[in-house]
């Protein structure tokens, strides 16, 4: 059992950065694939980036945000954290952080995780 919290979000010009943050809670956090998902109004949830488990050194990033998102993870701390720089409007949604086990697939596939957050808010204004 993993619970996560996300941390981070706010309101920010467009351009601006924000980071967002995930503490994870439970044992056994580095043996998690972690991943950062967002939802805007009226859209489905889409993947935003994901960060393998152990020493966190593969990583996915949305096209949408390559080159402008960041994901880490650091497991002394139990945390992973989203790095968002030069934001866009259409960045806004509420954004999630999730994990899965030992479970083979994509990062993209969201059915994969299984412990999910409950999310916070992130608006761009233009």
């Amino acid at each position: 059992q993993v619970q996560l919290v996300e941390s981070g979000g706010g309101l920010v010009q467009a351009g601006g950065s924000l980071r967002l943050s995930c503490a994870a809670a439970g044992r056994t956090f580095s043996m998690y694939t972690m991943g950062w998902f967002r939802q805007a109004p009226g859209k489905e949830r889409e993947f935003v980036a994901g960060v393998s488990g152990g020493t966190g050194s593969g990583t996915l990033l949305a096209d949408s945000v390559k080159g402008r998102f960041t994901i880490s993870r650091d497991n002394a701390k139990n945390t992973v954290t989203l790095q968002m720089n030069s934001l866009k409007p259409e960045d806004t949604a509420v954004y999630y952080c999730a994990a899965k086990g030992p479970v083979s697939g994509p990062y993209y596939r969201s059915e994969d995780y299984a412990y999910w957050g409950q999310g916070t808010q992130v608006a761009v204004s233009s």
